[in-house]
């Protein structure tokens, strides 16, 4: 194992055992957002050697029910993913996993950005759920690490306009030296008036909303923002159950879609590093070594330093 980014799941186990569903009933290894270098291959590995510098992508499925052929590995019921109770992470000195999820990185690309893949590809996959393409005017709901890396995607796949909320204005500084066209504080207001806002703000209603934050307020905001006959997709974890406006998103044809992980996002992420059309360097703003573990926890959960991602170093 080389490099390690923290999660807001990790710190959401270590702190509170659970997220919804998924509960810690054992000591569980954390870490799942990776980079290493290949020390042993299995005898039947083809693609891979010794010395290789490779993304691990954390989740590895069954490959043989009907949401893993049909391209939809993410759905698997039986697929083994770090660092989700009760498979251990990858936040250790070496790691055994799957060759054929495990992307070799081009020399060019530092091992740090190959950890960044893992978040970088739920904003690929939320982008492509929520059918960003050329011209798309986007609202990004939540400025940490996945509204950054979604805002990235969508600017990447085409978006023309993209705003971005949050209830921190550092964040939204932040956003808007990553390429953000607008930016909304929402600490406070009613949602009906920052709806209003985020449209004069962007010169029109956006159609498509990504939420990212999972709190109540935000999806409510996010509905209510999204252009009739657009699309919202829920990105961020919150509470099990919230209270929203589904009789306006249903008179309105506002589409609400799920977001679970990714599949098939990993390589076009890579690409997209690769070729420079997105730069992922400035998100990482804190390092530790694996010893350090403890401290760099601290630092990703109260988000001391303007704290966005924490990275920790196994090698």
């Amino acid at each position: 194992m080389a490099k390690v980014g923290i999660c807001g799941s990790d710190v959401s186990y270590l702190v509170r055992g659970a997220i919804g569903d998924f509960v810690v009933k054992a000591p569980m290894v954390l870490g799942h957002e990776a980079s290493g270098v290949v020390a042993k291959c299995g005898s039947n590995v083809k693609t891979l050697k010794p010395g290789d510098r490779v993304a691990i992508e954390p989740g590895v499925p069954c490959r043989v029910c009907d949401f893993c052929k049909s391209g939809k590995y993410n759905l698997c019921p039986d697929v083994v993913f770090c660092a989700t109770p009760p498979d251990d992470g990858n936040l250790c000195r070496y790691f055994a996993h799957a060759a054929d999820f495990c992307f070799k990185l081009p020399d060019h690309v530092t091992l740090e950005e190959g950890a960044i893949l893992e978040p970088l590809s739920v904003g690929v996959h939320a982008c492509r759920r929520a059918g960003v393409t050329l011209g798309s005017s986007v609202l990004v709901c939540g400025a940490g690490p996945i509204g950054l890396v979604s805002l990235l995607s969508a600017k990447a796949m085409g978006a023309s306009k993209v705003c971005i909320t949050d209830i921190d204005e550092n964040r939204l500084q932040v956003a808007k030296s990553m390429g953000a066209d607008h930016t909304v504080l929402v600490k406070s207001g009613a949602v009906e008036t920052l709806a209003q806002k985020i449209k004069e703000e962007m010169g029109e209603m956006p159609n498509i909303t990504v939420e990212c934050s999972g709190a109540e307020s935000s999806i409510r905001l996010g509905i209510l923002a999204t252009k009739s006959g657009g699309v919202i997709v829920l990105v961020g974890l919150g509470p099990a159950e919230v209270k929203v406006p589904i009789v306006n998103a249903a008179t309105r044809e506002v589409d609400i879609r799920g977001i679970f992980r990714y599949a098939n996002c990993y390589p076009l992420a890579l690409d997209m590093i690769a070729t420079g059309k997105i730069n992922v360097k400035p998100l990482i703003t804190h390092r530790y070594k694996l010893e350090e573990s403890a401290k760099a926890f601290e630092t990703a959960r109260t988000g001391a330093g303007g704290a966005i991602k924490v990275m920790i170093s196994c090698d």
